[in-house]
């Protein structure tokens, strides 16, 4: 008898224990609906709205509330919880992004249009566009110019002193680099292309391929900038926006 009524009396001082009062069970209420919370974030593979995540919650969760928590408890952290257009989801730290970055060499085959507009452009520059589709017979695309000057291998020169002021184009450092040479003067000339197998030996009369070289004292007078000045070949910057409109670039 007096056992049990030792344990009645236990049990009555656990109820009235302050440890167990309301407000530890509100604090541990929290850390669960937090730690729900933190899992959907985690599981979820897009971001994800307030409006799903409350209703996969209790009801009476204040989402908000415990959004902020958790954004607090991971502003130091290697992740942390951002609101991306409404929508939350776990990132990596801004300031780490560097680990995440890994470079890659990436092989890319020219096409045939660009390698003979390559060509071209090596051969006979400064060259306009319209001079280069002369000599493949076919129009240039605006992606194949565009796809060497991304290479850096083909740049602008500047624009020729004639109706229209046409764009030139020239190769660049990087050009050379890439194929060894020390200057344009280095490009194979015709017996050294014939003695490749890289032209067709019944070639018609009077085939000739230009002697690559740095554009002429002629050739640099009547290359002018958008302004009408005149352009100094030897600066090879210029190449820097200097069009209105890209678009024209072609």
């Amino acid at each position: 008898m007096e056992s049990e009524i030792a344990v009645q009396d236990k049990q009555v001082g656990n109820e009235n224990d302050p440890l167990n009062g309301p407000g530890e069970r509100a604090d541990s209420d929290v850390s669960q609906h937090l730690r729900m919370l933190e899992a959907l974030l985690f599981a979820a593979t897009e971001p994800v709205d307030e409006a799903t995540l409350q209703g996969r919650l209790p009801d009476g969760v204040e989402i908000a509330d415990l959004l902020d928590r958790l954004t607090d408890e991971y502003k130091n952290r290697g992740i942390t919880l951002t609101c991306v257009a409404g929508r939350w989801a776990f990132r990596t730290a801004p300031d780490l992004s560097f680990l995440m970055e890994r470079e890659r060499k990436e092989t890319r085959r020219l096409s045939r249009a660009a390698i003979e507009t390559l060509a071209i452009i090596a051969y006979h520059q400064p060259a306009t566009r319209a001079e280069i589709e002369g000599i493949r017979s076919v129009a240039v695309s605006k992606g194949t110019i565009d796809l060497l000057m991304e290479l850096g291998w083909v740049r602008l020169r500047g624009r020729r002193r004639t109706p229209g002021q046409p764009v030139t184009y020239g190769t660049t450092d990087d050009f050379l680099s890439h194929f060894g040479l020390a200057s344009v003067q280095d490009l194979p000339g015709l017996e050294e292309l014939k003695g490749a197998g890289l032209l067709d030996a019944r070639l018609p009369p009077g085939f000739a391929i230009p002697l690559p070289t740095e554009a002429s004292e002629e050739e640099n007078r009547s290359l002018v900038d958008e302004n009408g000045d005149e352009i100094n070949q030897e600066a090879p910057e210029f190449h820097v926006d200097f069009l209105e409109d890209s678009e024209d670039i072609g």
